[in-house]
């Protein structure tokens, strides 16, 4: 996720550095930066440019100041609300697929504040079916019928999901039962479902989740032993809440392709894994990896598992885990758009 703080008072601003540092020692977290002043102008910037919104100020200045801009609950990003004290942090737009719900929760306790969350299924305890999709990492192809859906689960009603018995779910499974209090939930089998798909059915209203393409960069130095790695990996997915029957791709660069670890991880989890070309890696630009002039001085290129990740998931891809070091082993994870 990338953050955006803005403040307009110098006590806001310096709530702003105290959060940006806690923030940057997050893994999840790929970049965190600083505005100040200037809000009618930078939220115009801000509000395409970044994952999540961070306002320290009044909330009448915010909401006037978004106004303008909110378009969908689909594209719009997760913004929060915090006064300048730091005495509470308000989920004020994109609870749910914008994140700014569980952004919410984090920053509340990094600077032991009051969270303020008002969606009715989070009150009410219930899972929305839009939290679900976006904690396991899956698009929604027709979002207008998120409102029925919430709201039949707000009223206990049970939902059918139908799945291709051939894919290897855990991750659903694992998941539903971990929540099995807030949703009602029967699972069907159907041959004629895609592998990546999940059909939500109730009456005749219908949803299909689509899973997004999950690559996970590895790197290592020479001679790291599947075990090595495998710590690492769970490491990362244990930070991002992920089951590993989620990832859908290993990615490093061919430098590694005889790398022994990662081939037997490949093998061990029954992930497949893409050695991405030199020269692939050479031309990739992008401002969010983390830049080694190490691995540039050995290998003419910058980084292995952040643009290795990022172009197998594709274009338009985004990471959401940066480069995270485990004793020899870099790990990072990226997302399809998609």
């Amino acid at each position: 996720m990338k953050i955006a703080i803005i403040s307009v008072s110098d006590k806001g601003q310096k709530l702003a550095v105290t959060l940006k540092n806690k923030l940057d020692a997050d893994s999840t977290v790929i970049k965190t930066d600083l505005y100040h002043k200037n809000v009618k102008k930078y939220f115009s910037i801000l509000f395409y440019e970044y994952d999540a919104i961070i306002a320290i100020m009044a909330s009448g200045i915010l909401i006037r100041s978004i106004a303008p801009l909110i378009e969908s609950k689909v594209s719009d990003p997760a913004v929060l609300n915090i006064d300048d004290n730091g005495n509470f942090v308000i989920s004020t737009l994109s609870g749910h697929l914008g994140g700014a719900n569980e952004l919410t929760k984090k920053v509340s306790k990094l600077i032991n504040a009051t969270p303020v969350i008002t969606t009715s299924t989070d009150v009410n305890k219930r899972l929305g079916i839009d939290v679900l999709a976006r904690d396991l990492y899956l698009s929604i192809d027709n979002t207008d019928e998120i409102l029925f859906f919430n709201k039949s689960i707000l009223e206990g009603r049970q939902i059918s999901f139908i799945v291709n018995f051939e894919k290897n779910l855990d991750y659903l499974y694992k998941y539903l039962k971990n929540n099995t209090h807030e949703i009602d939930v029967s699972i069907n089998y159907s041959s004629k479902i895609n592998t990546d798909e999940i059909h939500v059915l109730l009456q005749n209203h219908k949803i299909i989740l689509k899973e997004r393409k999950i690559v996970v960069g590895l790197g290592c130095k020479r001679g790291k032993e599947c075990n090595d790695l495998y710590y690492g990996l769970k490491k990362s997915l244990n930070d991002l809440k992920m089951d590993i029957s989620r990832i859908n791709m290993f990615a490093s660069a061919e430098i590694k392709k005889d790398e022994k670890g990662m081939l037997e991880l490949s093998d061990k989890l029954n992930v497949p894994i893409n050695f991405v070309d030199l020269d692939k890696l050479k031309l990739f630009e992008s401002n969010d990896i983390q830049k080694s002039e190490f691995v540039k001085s050995k290998f003419g290129i910058y980084g292995v598992c952040e643009p290795s990740a990022l172009i197998t998931a594709g274009f338009d891809s985004k990471l959401i885990y940066k480069k995270t070091s485990y004793d020899g082993v870099t790990i990072a994870v990226a997302i399809s758009k998609y």
